[in-house]
């Protein structure tokens, strides 16, 4: 099978859009790209977060650039954008970038936002600062900095660095960022409703090299944060963090042939009925793996393929995002869950494992219920074919373009509609309603 796809025309991409635009069946239409090389970079939109704002309306940041930064070689350009939607999706307000250079020589990038809500209303962005230097990988490594806003977005305040703890995993030159995301929001949890968030740590280069050229092996693993006191409004550089399954104790799942190495990455943390947390993780392992906590995401079972049940197959899924939502609500413990998966380990339509700007794809909608007294407290039904599109690439003029549905989505639920936020081949920003 070809790995490689011709470059697209300014031309051959304007003329693609409406007849891509609705080909997965949304529902909303958050932002679709001018595709104008006089403009602001918008080509490439992902890692898309909606949320609810602290005014009633549905906010959603996202990393916006013309390309993916995943290279020192690419033109570096990524930003934080903002959005508001007061009709509950239908429309949105015109991007605003907060953070980030609008084009390649304003500044260093910004990338990977997330958002925190405090109760009196101040909304934090926290994101992935990039310095100029970089470490495992050009486009996750950078110092946790913050801004905020008190008018519901409108104004914002000039970034802060959060402090971080460091980590075995990251370089021993303290001058040099780690490499970490988050790639969900945070969600509301335990009874003083703290946020706790999933990160994904790689390993430096410096600490562990991998032995293979494949940079799927780059070990990496998976720690928590809960973020203790952003309901006084602190400054960002006043946030206190507490680190969970930390340094020797970060989760882990050996890559395939090289157990030395890990690759368990970007997880999805849901609440159980029965007050325990629930993460699955994508891995290297054609399966994602599952691990759960009893404590409060003090301390975390040694990870396990996830099964469709007690005794049952593994669900197959490739190194490429898995998110799971309670579809009852962010952090309600409903008992009642959304995973999307591919369905297959990597190998599709004559690509392999590592072929993932082709085999990320298509979408099965998973559902998920709580089982109380078993070994995998949830269980899932059969997968069911969600999303796909008809393999027509969409991205930046003058590149090949992307043709993978890699789910850096999210999930809210409001007046009892839970729908899915996603980034389409990473160009179009849509919506999905998840039925009930």
């Amino acid at each position: 099978m070809p790995n490689e796809l011709p470059p697209i025309t300014l031309e051959e991409m304007r003329a693609r859009i409406p007849a891509q635009l609705r080909i997965t069946q949304p529902d909303y239409v958050v932002f679709v790209p001018e595709v104008n090389p006089a403009s602001i970079s918008d080509t490439g939109n992902e890692h898309f977060l909606a949320f609810d704002g602290p005014d009633g309306s549905l906010m959603a940041v996202w990393t916006q650039s013309s390309v993916e930064n995943y290279s020192a070689d690419l033109p570096a350009d990524q930003h934080i954008a903002f959005a508001v939607s007061r009709d509950e999706g239908v429309t949105w307000t015109p991007p605003r970038i907060i953070a980030g250079p609008k084009k390649p020589g304003d500044g260093h990038m910004a990338s990977w936002a997330f958002p925190l809500v405090s109760r009196t209303g101040r909304i934090y962005v926290l994101y992935s600062q990039h310095i100029g230097r970089h470490d495992t990988f050009f486009h996750h490594t950078g110092w946790l900095h913050g801004i905020t806003s008190d008018d519901h977005g409108k104004t914002w305040s000039a970034p802060q660095q959060v402090p971080l703890q460091r980590s075995i995993h990251d370089h021993p030159d303290p001058t040099m960022p780690p490499n970490i995301l988050c790639w969900q929001k945070p969600l509301r949890l335990g009874p003083d409703g703290r946020y706790f968030a999933g990160i994904t740590r790689w390993t430096s280069f410096a600490v562990r090299k991998s032995p293979l050229s494949d940079w799927r092996s780059a070990d990496a693993r998976v720690n928590f944060i809960r973020f203790d006191n952003v309901d006084e409004n602190p400054e960002p550089k006043h946030l206190t963090l507490t680190w969970s399954a930390a340094d020797a104790e970060a989760l882990a799942v050996p890559f395939p042939g090289h157990p030395e190495l890990s690759a368990c990455q970007e997880p999805s943390v849901v609440k159980l009925p029965d007050g325990g947390l629930f993460c699955v993780v994508r891995t290297a392992s054609g399966s994602p793996y599952w691990s759960q906590s009893r404590d409060g995401g003090a301390s975390w079972t040694a990870m396990r393929p996830l099964l469709r049940r007690d005794g049952g197959e593994s669900l197959l899924h490739p190194l490429s995002p898995c998110p799971m939502y309670d579809v009852g609500g962010e952090s309600a413990g409903s008992g009642r869950y959304a995973l999307f998966i591919h369905n297959h380990d990597g190998h599709y339509r004559g690509y392999g494992p590592a072929d993932t700007s082709f085999h990320r794809r298509p979408i099965h909608l998973v559902r998920g219920r709580f089982r109380a007294g078993a070994d995998q407290p949830v269980w899932f039904d059969e997968p069911e074919l969600w999303m796909d599109h008809d393999g027509v690439p969409l991205g930046k003029p003058g590149t090949p373009g992307r043709l993978d549905l890699a789910l850096y989505s999210s999930c809210t639920v409001r007046q009892g509609v839970a729908v899915l936020w996603y980034p389409e081949r990473k160009f179009f920003l849509l919506g999905k309603k998840i039925p009930a």
